[in-house]
């Protein structure tokens, strides 16, 4: 509630969220964009996305007024390393799925299994029910993933976007990674919460986690333009890393979580756009299909989650 005290105003919670929904979009072509032009993997891009976001908001952290220094813990060292080491998951895997199947299949896969597996998460771990509402939910989910991944065949042929099991399967780990980071942080925030250092530093977890992998992978891309894929790379640690979290977590603070979840929808929706409109992806009736379905469940589990609070309050209320 940090933000709350601060007195951040709702509205420009809701505009943060939005801008951060739309910057993470945008990762993902971003990432379509230095596979294309060098031979960088999925690890190697990870690694410089976190060392690059940990030096950017670093530096941020350092040039603006300090309010309070953070205590140390043991309890707090442990969120961070299990932050960062969820978030390196997270991370790598998405573009992973991204490089093996395209950015709107990746995308959509990552981010509409996510909010599902949360919910199921929440109600095995944390003992929240899902109800009628979150079971369409998770139903809808996954009719759309069975659509993606039996209906897409688009082949190479003609810039369709080939819908590849593997690349599936990266986007479902990455799902998960950030799945189990949700409802940890969940879990954490009953005890107080943590700092917007916590954020900083793990992603220096994350870029240490990631350097061996990245190293024997290649940490210098081997590429003809090497100032297009610096702007690139630059451009993934600046807009989808240092400020889009940086936007979410301040917005997140002091707007319902119900919408929070339907406004980061912006990401695979807005994903989905660029890669029609800027890198050629012809999305097939498959995937338009698989789409629907998995924006629909997600939106749905939204409404049911909102409809609880509203029902929750109800009763709690005087007589």
């Amino acid at each position: 509630m940090s933000n709350a005290v601060l007195g951040l105003p709702v509205g420009r919670g809701l505009f943060y969220l939005i801008v951060a929904g739309i910057a993470w979009g945008t990762a993902g072509a971003a990432a379509a964009l230095v596979f294309q032009a060098s031979d960088m993997g999925p690890v190697g891009l990870s690694f410089w996305r976190c060392a690059g976001g940990f030096v950017l908001l670093l530096a941020a952290r350092l040039v603006r007024p300090r309010r309070s220094k953070p205590a140390h813990s043991v309890r707090r060292i442990r969120r961070i390393v299990v932050t960062g080491v969820a978030l390196s998951v997270f991370q790598t895997a998405y573009f992973a799925s991204v490089e093996a199947t395209g950015l709107a299949v990746g995308t959509v896969v990552t981010m509409g299994a996510g909010p599902v597996l949360i919910a199921l998460g929440a109600r095995l771990t944390l003992g929240e029910r899902l109800g009628r509402g979150g079971v369409v939910a998770v139903v809808g989910a996954l009719a759309g993933l069975l659509v993606l991944v039996l209906g897409g065949g688009g082949g190479d042929g003609g810039g369709g976007a080939t819908v590849r099991p593997t690349g599936v399967l990266w986007g479902l780990v990455s799902a998960a990674a950030y799945a189990a980071m949700t409802l940890l942080t969940r879990r954490w925030g009953r005890d107080g919460g943590a700092d917007s250092a916590d954020t900083v530093w793990s992603f220096a977890v994350v870029a240490l986690c990631l350097l061996p992998l990245a190293a024997a992978e290649g940490l210098v891309p081997h590429t003809v333009e090497p100032a297009r894929v610096g702007v690139y790379l630059l451009y993934i640690a600046a807009v989808p890393t240092a400020v889009a979290y940086t936007l979410y977590f301040a917005g997140a603070a002091v707007v319902r979580s119900a919408t929070v979840s339907v406004i980061t929808l912006l990401e695979p929706v807005s994903a989905a756009v660029i890669a029609v409109a800027l890198l050629g992806e012809a999305l097939t009736v498959a995937t338009v299909a698989g789409t629907v379905l998995m924006l629909a469940a997600v939106t749905g589990l939204a409404v049911a989650e909102a409809r609880g609070v509203v029902a929750a309050r109800r009763e709690a209320a005087p007589v």
